[in-house]
C-alpha cells in the first residue's frame, strides 16, 4: 500500500469551503478529496467528479433479472416439466409477467446497493484512514494530493488564505486494509506536521 502526502485543512463553514474548492482548483492543485458532515449540493461538480454511472449499472442488473427471470421460466414450463393448467398454453408469457417484474427489482436493487458499497469501500471489517475525526461530525475537511510538482508550503500558505484552519501536511494510506483502527498502529501515524 502507497502512503501519499497530502496538505489539508479544515474549514468550519460550508460558505467558506465552496469558494475555497473552486479556488484551489483554479490555482492547479490536485484535490484528492473534501469530507463533509452533510451532503452538499454542488460540491461534487465544483470537485470535478463526473456523474456517477450507478444507474447504468441499475439497468445492466435489472434486464439481467429479467432474463433470468424469462429464460429460467421458459424451460422449466415448456422443457422440464411441462404442465397443463386450465387448458392454458405451455408458453403463458403474460402468467409470468409478475415474476419477471419481481426478479428485475431484486435484481436491480441488490446489484445496485452491492455496487454502492464496494464502490464506497463499505464492508465489514474494511478500515481506511480520516484526515480528520470531525469530519463526520461537524467539520469541513479539504485534503490536496502532493505532487512533485507541489510546493507543500505554498499550498500551506494557499490553503489558509482561503479560510483554512488548522492546516497540516499528513502522510495517509489512500487505499484500504482488514481490521481495526485500535490493534494496529499504522507507520504513518506520527508523521503529522502541525503548521501555524
Amino acid at each position: 500500500m502507497a502512503v501519499k502526502k497530502f496538505v489539508v485543512g479544515n474549514f468550519y463553514d460550508e460558505q467558506v469551503l465552496f469558494p475555497a474548492v473552486k479556488q484551489v482548483r483554479k490555482a492547479g492543485y490536485k484535490i484528492h478529496d473534501v469530507y463533509t458532515p452533510f451532503p452538499i449540493h454542488g460540491l461534487d461538480a465544483a470537485i470535478g467528479l463526473r456523474e456517477t454511472s450507478l444507474h447504468t449499472a441499475g439497468f445492466i442488473y435489472g434486464i439481467t433479472g429479467t432474463t433470468v427471470a424469462f429464460s429460467f421460466i421458459t424451460w422449466v414450463f415448456t422443457t422440464d416439466w411441462p404442465l397443463d393448467i386450465g387448458g392454458k398454453p405451455f408458453f403463458a408469457l403474460p402468467a409470468w409477467i409478475p415474476i419477471m417484474f419481481e426478479l428485475t427489482v431484486l435484481f436491480s436493487a441488490v446489484g445496485m446497493t452491492m455496487t454502492f458499497c464496494y464502490l464506497c469501500q463499505l464492508m465489514p471489517f474494511v478500515r481506511k484512514d480520516h484526515f480528520n475525526p470531525r469530519s463526520t461530525d461537524d467539520t469541513f475537511v479539504m485534503a490536496i494530493e502532493c505532487t512533485d510538482r507541489t510546493n507543500e508550503v505554498e499550498a500551506l500558505n494557499f490553503l489558509q488564505s482561503q479560510g483554512a484552519q488548522d492546516v497540516t501536511i499528513q502522510y495517509r494510506e489512500t487505499g484500504w486494509w482488514l481490521g481495526t483502527y485500535d490493534k494496529e498502529k499504522k507507520p504513518f501515524e506520527s508523521n503529522i506536521q502541525a503548521i501555524g
